[in-house]
């Protein structure tokens, strides 16, 4: 028997769905994952390698060590992480290009293959006036966003090489955007937005990262948006002081199925023939384009999809 390795970049894995998402791929005795390949998953095992961003890089792997798993098989990587630092976002995608090799960053390291890119990060609140990011950006859109939407710029060449799936994280928050005349002062730091309606701003406005690298990446890669759900135990409302356990909620979810339906978009390949369909519900249907109609314009795509030497300039990181 053979085996296969799928390798995987995640955000946001340290807690929560993605922590559990993880879980699931390195514990389930039949990854979910191989049904991709169901001609060979008779004659194939399939391991995973999976390099992780995270804040605490000590507690992650502590609290990956603490699974029980084939470390035979499978190989975990946790690096230093911080999304709203975008020098050390730079930092996390030239360790992380180094570890899988193949590029100018892998220092002559065997050829590798990137797989997935799982862009799970999302913070509530982060609207202060003293956290600005470029320009003058809150933190929740630097971390819901930008720094994701950076990443993406960084990883391109490997994507491009391996025809990677891109899988952005998305929300049924969304909807809550109806204009998007005020979108570009409330999310500036210290705008006084109230914290979820931040949230709900910040990732429409990834989902406009979506469809721009959709664009980008036609026949070079593939590129799914996700809705994980209505899931109140992953501590997302913890910026916003709020404990979402405690909140009654009649479509509520636990974390173990909200990571199910992320782990859906890794494997689905019945895509509408609508390109612009990439978004799937955690229900699992391909939403139609008309409940996120406004994130189809292509001119607002741009605006908030800046280039990569944009963002370095801004930021200060030309080398």
């Amino acid at each position: 028997m053979t085996t296969l390795t799928k390798t995987i970049v995640a955000t946001g894995a340290s807690s929560g769905l993605g922590f559990e998402l993880v879980k699931q791929l390195l514990t389930q005795p039949s990854p979910s994952l191989s049904s991709r390949s169901s001609s060979s998953s008779s004659s194939s095992s399939l391991a995973y390698r999976i390099i992780l961003g995270a804040r605490d890089v000590a507690g992650t792997q502590a609290a990956f060590d603490a699974l029980s798993y084939d470390r035979t098989r499978h190989s975990l990587t946790v690096l230093p992480l911080e999304l709203g630092d975008l020098a050390g976002t730079r930092s996390f995608a030239r360790e992380s290009l180094r570890a899988i090799g193949g590029s100018k960053e892998s220092e002559g390291k065997e050829e590798g293959k990137l797989d997935y890119l799982l862009l799970n990060a999302g913070i509530t609140g982060g609207n202060s006036a003293e956290r600005r990011g470029p320009w003058g950006w809150c933190e929740a859109l630097v971390v819901n966003h930008l720094s994701q939407h950076y990443l993406v710029h960084l990883f391109r060449e490997k994507l491009v090489q391996s025809k990677s799936r891109v899988v952005f994280v998305s929300s049924g928050a969304i909807r809550q955007v109806s204009d998007t005349a005020s979108l570009e002062e409330d999310v500036k730091a210290g705008s006084g937005v109230e914290p979820f309606k931040t949230y709900s701003q910040t990732k429409f406005i990834q989902l406009l990262g979506a469809h721009w690298w959709r664009r980008q990446l036609k026949e070079q890669g593939t590129v799914v948006a996700v809705s994980p759900g209505l899931i109140p135990g992953t501590g997302l409302g913890r910026g916003a002081g709020v404990d979402m356990s405690k909140v009654p909620m009649a479509d509520a979810q636990p974390i173990s199925i909200g990571a199910q339906s992320i782990l859906r978009a890794f494997t689905r390949d019945d895509f509408p023939e609508d390109p612009q369909q990439i978004f799937l519900t955690s229900w699992g249907e391909w939403w139609s384009k008309e409940v996120y109609g406004l994130t189809l314009e292509k001119e607002l795509q741009d605006k908030w999809c800046p280039s990569k030497e944009e963002i370095e300039k801004e930021a200060g990181l030309i080398d």
